[in-house]
């Protein structure tokens, strides 16, 4: 195997993280005033690290597209944040957060890695709640947990049903804090085009106005991606529809490692596709399924209303067959199996491509435990269901009134229609346990790395991992780089590789806005998007991903001449801004497909077809495939394979099992 060097600590697992602070080298407060930093992206993960490495006295250089960080992606997550904090009494410990997420990622994510995050967690809530974070809270003023996938306790944090709101709103108001205080300049509106790299360092950005369409270089001693994942490469996601790889793909193509590209979660619980108008898809929370039923009819092609089908016609699939976790197993074993049922036939709704998840018995339940709080000892059926639809609208609400605008119906009274759809990505930038990429002074936190998910993420993990690389692991990280650069000056941005870079970005522009073809770029991004739902999607095979191998290559090579990109170059024009973005989608999405097709195992979210047990779970060949697949840029189209050896003290990887 290629050596890559992960920088993991010597020790036990439980003291690497503390050993790695005591001895990190640090940088002094008056050199940290002459040092800059570049930070891409503005969700959790870039809004907390640039407000945390400002709070230390670096200089602060934030960009993102948006017109303001508060409209980062993270906006949009909903169910919650994990944290080892064993308020429930139930258990719960680092060590048990740490196992369950190692088992979650299906035994493909670094052990040392994962502890680090299972282990700061805790550190995230106290950090939130002092900010002012409104997470729910039990009658007698305790935070709130409730229960997700992959777990058999409480440990999710949440804030109804908007969590990634309001710990963005927490990140932000510590960003604009420092921005008053003028140590974070903040640029929205920026989209970062490309690296660049002197001396085999990354040494700034070049980045574009939207607005006006002006290039601009900017310098950094280090740079720090922090620009999300790459789901909208599928076309319809969960994502934003702004969503991109552009930043973590141009990083790639200067030398950057790609980490695990095939390694992508399909979400069990979102509202299923509607026709071919859409856009985008719409999440519905995992954290549905911590009270909600999931079944579907046992008779085949029933068209029956679901509260005309009495009880004993209904399979309540995944408790029947995973009875120890039932509806809470991971996203990956959850989204097979409802795309098991709708394949045989048992699927629900006009497409017959959904399922039910059903909330009469919570509401029930709940129902019944507000009555004996109140003292009735003879509530009607009636007064049940009404008690317990008020304590289910405090703790979904949200979530239950959009779904009912978006299908016009009420979940309260018919169950909701799922089916599963493209949420994250655990691939990413390959990083090292610093959080370094392959090249040096150049930094991947949050989704935008590989690093902590393996082959599936766990439910609430993402909050935490995007929180945890920017507040608790990047602050103290950055110092054994930056502490060897006290002595280099601030490069000016006429420095040849700043006046090259610029000029290559110049020309993909000049080039795309040339082509003058006749499809749109929606038109591009769609067809590559049923390319790889259907072939590298839920379910993969080697014909498969042969096949839109070479669909993707055709694919591209019409997009270079025939797209076409309305209005100038220096304008606000959204056009352009896609064109850039797809034309990286149609490079990554072929990686994604190679990756899939080398990795002749099946793991987490990455299904094979021919590796799968009897009963039709994923099937790992920890023999040929326990490593991280890292791949090098060696022109477009062309890659090659590194391995990263995964190799594991603690955990001892074994065949999962929720059952």
């Amino acid at each position: 195997m290629t050596k890559l060097n992960s920088k993991i600590p010597e020790g036990t697992l439980e003291e690497k993280w503390t050993k790695y602070k005591s001895t990190v080298p640090l940088v002094n407060p008056a050199n940290k005033r002459s040092l800059e930093i570049i930070i891409v992206g503005s969700g959790l993960a870039g809004a907390s690290a640039a407000a945390s490495l400002a709070e230390l006295g670096y200089k602060v250089k934030c960009f993102c597209f948006q017109d303001s960080p508060r409209r980062a992606h993270s906006i949009a997550a909903q169910g919650g944040i994990n944290a080892a904090k064993n308020y429930q009494n139930d258990g719960d410990s680092v060590y048990r957060l740490f196992y369950d997420t190692i088992k979650g990622g299906d035994y493909r994510a670094r052990e040392a890695n994962v502890y680090r995050l299972a282990e700061v967690s805790s550190n995230i809530i106290d950090q939130c709640v002092a900010q002012g974070v409104p997470f729910a809270r039990e009658y007698g003023g305790y935070l709130s947990n409730r229960s997700f996938g992959g777990t058999q306790v409480q440990r999710t944090f949440y804030a109804a049903g908007q969590t990634g709101q309001q710990l963005l709103l927490g990140a932000y108001s510590a960003l604009e804090r420092q921005v008053g205080l003028g140590t974070v300049t903040m640029h929205s509106r920026h989209e970062m085009l490309d690296v660049v790299v002197i001396d085999g360092k990354a040494r700034g950005i070049i980045a574009r106005d939207l607005i006006t369409g002006k290039l601009e270089r900017h310098f950094g001693h280090a740079v720090l991606l922090a620009s999300g994942g790459y789901g909208n490469v599928f076309y319809l996601s969960t994502n934003a529809m702004g969503s991109n790889v552009t930043a973590a793909w141009k990083a790639h193509k200067k030398g950057a490692f790609f980490g695990n590209p095939c390694f992508t979660q399909i979400h069990p619980t979102c509202i299923p596709v509607s026709g071919d108008h859409q856009s985008k898809l719409t999440l519905m929370s995992e954290s549905l399924r911590n009270d909600g039923r999931i079944w579907v009819p046992k008779k085949q092609g029933d068209t029956r209303k679901p509260k005309d089908i009495p009880e004993d016609e209904r399979d309540y699939y995944l408790e029947r067959r995973y009875p120890a976790f039932g509806n809470l197993v991971p996203r990956d074993v959850a989204s097979r199996a409802a795309k098991e049922r709708c394949d045989a036939g048992y699927g629900v709704g006009a497409s017959k491509m959904a399922v039910y998840l059903d909330y009469t018995a919570a509401i029930e339940r709940y129902g019944k435990v507000q009555a004996n709080k109140l003292n009735l000892h003879n509530p009607t059926a009636q007064q049940i269901t009404e008690m317990g639809k008020d304590v289910v609208k405090e703790k979904y609400g949200n979530l239950f009134e959009m779904y009912e605008k978006i299908t016009d119906e009420n979940p309260y009274e018919t169950p909701m229609r799922i089916y599963p759809a493209v949420h994250y990505t655990m691939g990413g930038l390959w990083v090292d346990y610093d959080l370094m990429t392959t090249v040096p002074g150049m930094y991947a936190l949050g989704e935008a790395n590989f690093s902590d998910h393996g082959a599936n993420r766990l439910g609430a993990s993402a909050l935490m991992q995007g929180l945890a690389d920017g507040y608790f692991v990047i602050p103290y990280t950055m110092g054994s780089y930056l502490s060897n650069e006290i002595r280099t000056k601030a490069i000016p941005t006429d420095h040849p590789a700043f006046v090259e870079t610029e000029k290559k970005v110049q020309e993909n522009i000049d080039r795309l806005i040339n082509i003058k073809g006749s499809k749109s770029v929606d038109y591009f991004h769609k067809k590559l998007g049923k390319i790889m739902w259907d072939k590298c999607g839920m379910a993969r095979n080697e014909k498969g991903l042969t096949e839109a191998i070479s669909e993707i290559r055709s694919l591209r090579e019409e997009f270079w001449k025939n797209v076409r990109i309305p209005g100038g170059q220096n304008e606000f024009n959204p056009e352009l801004e896609k064109a850039g973005r797809v034309a990286d989608f149609l490079e990554l999405g072929e990686l994604m497909c190679k990756d899939a097709l080398h990795r002749k195992e099946s793991c987490g979210g990455h299904f094979r077809e021919d590796s799968q047990t009897e009963d039709g779970e994923a099937k790992r060949d920890d023999d040929n495939f326990c490593y991280v697949a890292t791949w090098e840029h060696k022109g477009v189209g062309e890659f090659e394979l590194h391995k990263e050896e995964l190799k594991f003290d603690v955990v001892h990887p074994s065949q999962r099992s929720y059952k």
